[in-house]
């Protein structure tokens, strides 16, 4: 997977390691007005929204639903 589809031209040359420590705004299409919103749920960095329980919920549920397709 091409990382630089993913995240914000200013994190394209960083490490996982580093992107998982960014905060959310960091990935392509999220603004720092989600930044705040998701602060409101805890969630400072783009490891704590991929870990987010439900992100994974929603996630499973949107697998789940493809292979009903």
């Amino acid at each position: 997977m091409n990382i630089k589809k993913l995240v914000d031209k200013a994190y394209e040359d960083k490490s996982i390691a580093e992107i998982l420590q960014a905060p959310p705004s960091a990935l392509e299409g999220l603004t720092v007005k989600h930044d705040e919103i998701l602060a409101g749920l805890k969630i400072t960095t783009i490891a704590e929204l991929g870990n987010w329980k439900y992100a994974s919920k929603a996630a499973a549920l949107v697998a789940l639903a493809d292979g009903e397709k």
